[in-house]
């Protein structure tokens, strides 16, 4: 049985570091340092150094986990334990000198995530939870908002990089939040979107086509303070299914109800 308070230690103390790098590269940043993955889907040395100082520091960790990560610097199973990395969730905010971005980290344990961290780097909070105990940030325990209204709550989205021909149906949607809310913010970080959803500061985040590095230690977050995390139509499989609503839980089925009506496919490559 692992000790998940002491992992826990020793992973705080990791991505702090790593965040403390990606915050100095940030000074030194010139445009010629940026690789496309497509039109608005970038990449740097930054992303690639900073998984590789969180492969080479977790691997200390827990020698026996596997690893799932965005850049893809480690090819690595791990037949109970799995860490799930994002190096750098908020790459083009990054780039350009705009906040938010963060570090995501999750370790799964055969099928449940039992540890998330999300580490905002331009604001210095630390977001994490373990299993069974209270979501925190910066060692202040943290809770979901109690807005029952879908009208007087604030949402997140995102746009996805490959909206599957389906970009129309999605600013219509976003059109319809923004009228039935007091506003829809785009801030660029799923991983951020969702803890900030967890601390309280927005009441519901709704995107398509994450990946699970993007939400896997955000959602989990997210759960530990008290909220809902399900498939735009209710089911559990958002990180399989690529479709995710979170909430404070009571705002949930108000927001599936317009996303059913404005966005009906349960499937992102539907």
């Amino acid at each position: 049985m692992i000790n998940l308070q002491k992992i826990l230690e020793e992973t705080r103390s990791l991505v702090l570091e790593t965040g403390e790098f990606i915050r100095h590269e940030r000074t030194l940043f010139s445009n010629e340092k940026i690789e496309y993955k497509g039109v608005a889907n970038m990449v740097s040395y930054v992303d690639k150094t900073a998984e590789e100082k969180l492969v080479e520091g977790l691997l200390k960790i827990l020698p026996e986990a596997g690893f799932v990560t965005e850049e893809g610097t480690i090819s690595k199973s791990g037949e109970r334990y799995e860490w799930i990395i994002d190096p750098l969730d908020g790459t083009t905010n990054f780039i350009h000198g705009f906040p938010p971005y963060s570090i995501s980290v999750a370790l799964k344990e055969q099928q449940e995530i039992v540890l998330g961290i999300v580490y905002e780097i331009t604001r210095d909070e630390f977001f994490y939870a373990l299993r069974g105990e209270p979501a925190y940030m910066n060692q202040h325990a943290i809770r979901v908002s109690t807005q029952a209204n879908l009208e007087n709550s604030l949402l997140v989205t995102g746009f996805p990089y490959d909206p599957k021909g389906r970009l129309t149906e999605w600013i219509t949607l976003f059109q319809k939040f923004t009228e039935q809310t007091h506003g829809v913010r785009r801030l660029g970080s799923a991983a951020v979107d969702l803890v900030y959803v967890a601390c309280g500061r927005v009441d519901g985040f709704y995107e398509y086509n994450l990946n699970a590095w993007d939400v896997a230690a955000g959602a989990f977050i997210v759960q530990q303070a008290g909220g809902t995390v399900s498939e735009f139509n209710g089911g559990p499989e958002f990180i399989e299914n690529r479709t995710l609503l979170a909430s404070n839980g009571l705002i949930q089925g108000q927001m599936r109800q317009l996303i059913a009506t404005h966005f009906p496919t349960q499937q992102a490559d539907a």
